[in-house]
């Protein structure tokens, strides 16, 4: 059986810019472009050249190698021929191999933002497609608000369809612009849109995420005939996003419904790959990546019941929709108070941490876990913290260094030409092979002024901790008072990609950070000796 071909185009650069609080600079366009085109994207689209100079600057030479680089606009205006509108000038000048226009498709835009008659936008359409065609590129239009527009006026929606279709677009891309279209609906106008006599071999879908349903919408549209489907990396966009091509390729690639009737152009290897563009783009956005999204998350093979465990290990399909590995994500078997002796086990060996002879040790070790767990300790989200306790627990943890003491101070004070600012000062004594050595350090707040001074002097070990840094630092109060008790959680990275996460609780917050400190030290120098004893037995 042939299957169909099915497009992917992606809008990140576009209307993912759109994202409140994203500004991506020429840089980061080419950076990004380069992530979708190696992955296996079939269309970039990557702004709006001349509506702002980032854009103008992306636009002045190709970025892609495989992928059609995309410029978007507007089409021409009334009242101007297509020869004579500057924007259009630019537009087609720009060094992309197709241009996606963004043209009005509902009646009361027409009239209301565009203060122009139907005729008029069907001529803009009409014209702007043949001059893109003539300047020797690929042309496509955004049908804007056509599922509104079509439920308001369903022969003028199909008429700038039909229009831009007719003029030579080799996609008529219907736009669920407000997001509010449900996912039957999109199903049965999209199947009118292919009766009327636009093959769907030329249509796309663009869909927002304002009701949750752009995923859902999307592959609603494919299973009506489309054979373009647009979105952004991690759904990002305006309002409530776009459609997330993160969670609709490996549908389209895994689930038999879409694999065995359409090919992407999506290799295995490519998809292996997915859980690392995911992650890639949140750290370029220097956000933290969403530990629950479908397929990519954290979480998304993770299971915390001890039943489920057990049935995991033992079929691994019991529990999971897809294998973790094809999409470059692994199955996490959490260890919390929950969790029975088979999550234990399971994640004890995936760490390479040899089970106890001695089956009491693993015990002490359950043990252990949910009486901390019990005093506030969580360490499904804290993987090296348990992984710490694990060894002490059942094997050994060198003692690399010993704090003997740790001080700290917040001082408000005035500085040298009068300002009144508030200064955080930290003194921590630390013992390395028997030496002991004082670092005093400030920093903005205690817990970093402590972090700075414990990790300023150790001895053999500094070089080793040289490019740890601390990602990310949350604090939640377990209980109320003023006796309340604190969990502080810590992520950690290095220069090796490497990300771990660390616990520490206490009734005092600078206590439980300094637990969390330690711990994301020590798990950095044993984790250096693993690589190192990985290497040596390659």
């Amino acid at each position: 059986m042939t299957r169909e071909r099915l497009y992917l185009f992606d809008t990140t650069l576009r209307d993912g810019q759109q994202t409140p609080g994203i500004d991506f600079s020429v840089e980061d366009k080419i950076a990004i472009a380069k992530m979708l085109d190696e992955f296996g994207i079939d269309y970039v689209e990557g702004g709006y050249p001349g509506a702002n100079p980032t854009d103008t600057a992306f636009f002045a030479e190709k970025r892609t190698r495989a992928a059609q680089f995309v410029a978007f606009g507007m089409t021409k205006r009334a009242g101007v021929s297509a020869s004579n509108d500057p924007g259009l000038a630019t537009l087609l000048q720009a060094k992309s191999d197709a241009v996606c226009y963004v043209a009005k498709s509902w009646d009361y835009h027409v009239r209301v933002a565009l203060g122009c008659s139907n005729e008029e936008n069907l001529d803009a359409i009409r014209a702007s497609v043949e001059a893109a065609r003539a300047a020797g590129k690929e042309a496509m239009v955004d049908c804007e608000h056509f599922f509104d527009g079509y439920k308001a006026n369903p022969d003028y929606a199909l008429a700038c369809a039909k229009t831009a279709h007719d003029a030579g677009a080799r996609w008529v891309v219907l736009c669920d612009t407000n997001g509010g279209t449900q996912p039957s609906e999109v199903r049965e106008i999209v199947g009118k849109v292919i009766a009327s006599g636009i093959p769907g071999e030329n249509l796309g879908i663009h869909a927002h995420d304002d009701t949750g349903q752009a995923v859902a919408n999307s592959l609603a549209a494919v299973e009506a005939g489309v054979r373009q489907v647009q979105g952004t990396l991690n759904g990002i966009g305006e309002r409530c996003g776009n459609a997330n091509l993160i969670s609709i390729i490996p549908t389209l690639v895994l689930k038999p419904a879409f694999a065995e009737r359409y090919e992407t152009g999506i290799t295995a290897e490519a998809l292996s790959g997915i859980s690392r563009l995911s992650r890639a783009f949140d750290e370029l956005l220097n956000r933290a990546p969403e530990p629950q999204a479908p397929y990519v998350g954290h979480s998304a093979f993770a299971t915390k019941a001890g039943i489920h465990a057990s049935a995991l290990i033992k079929e691994p399909a019991t529990y999971e929709h897809v294998p973790p590995e094809t999409v470059g994500n692994r199955r996490r078997v959490m260890v919390s108070d929950q969790g029975g002796k088979a999550n234990f086990v399971s994640e004890l060996k995936r760490r390479g941490i040899e089970l106890p002879a001695d089956t009491g040790r693993l015990d002490t070790l359950i043990a252990i876990v949910k009486e901390r767990e019990a005093q506030g300790y969580a360490y499904e989200g804290a993987d090296a913290s348990f992984e710490l306790l694990a060894r002490r627990t059942l094997n050994a943890v060198p003692e690399f260094f010993r704090v003997n003491s740790f001080r700290c101070m917040v001082e408000r004070r005035f500085d040298a030409i009068g300002n009144l600012k508030t200064v955080s000062e930290a003194i921590v004594k630390v013992e390395v092979d028997g030496e002991e050595k004082m670092s005093v350090a400030e920093g903005h707040g205690p817990v970093n002024a402590l972090d700075i001074a414990l990790r300023k002097d150790l001895g053999k070990f500094q070089q080793e901790i040289a490019d740890l840094e601390l990602a990310d630092f949350k604090v939640r109060i377990l209980n109320g008072g003023t006796e309340a008790i604190t969990r502080v959680l810590i992520e950690s990275r290095d220069s090796s990609g490497a990300r771990w996460w660390t616990v520490g609780v206490s009734d005092n917050i600078i206590d439980a950070s300094f637990q969390a400190l330690m711990d994301s030290i020590v798990y950095k120098l044993m984790k250096n000796r693993d690589m190192a004893g990985l290497v040596a037995a390659e």
